[in-house]
């Protein structure tokens, strides 16, 4: 596993288990487009992560700060 999704499982785990899961704002590429859903919404549409992908992952926020960047 790549540092990377080791870094965003972290961030997932720690959200649903030990804050608050409806404060965090997962930002993915769809298509030619970036969605933004509700960390909760998100795992729930991409069945936990089976139909997308870790990698499509653009960035996480909790409130207004970013936890995660593409990139970064």
């Amino acid at each position: 596993m790549s540092r990377r999704k080791g870094r965003l499982r972290e961030i997932f785990s720690k959200a649903i288990y030990a804050d608050d899961p409806n404060l965090y704002i997962v930002s993915y590429r769809d298509f030619n487009s970036i969605m933004d859903l509700p960390l909760l919404e998100f795992v729930r549409v991409s069945e936990n992560f089976e139909l997308i992908p870790l990698t499509r992952i653009s960035s996480i926020r909790r409130e207004n700060k970013i936890l995660y960047q593409k990139g970064s």
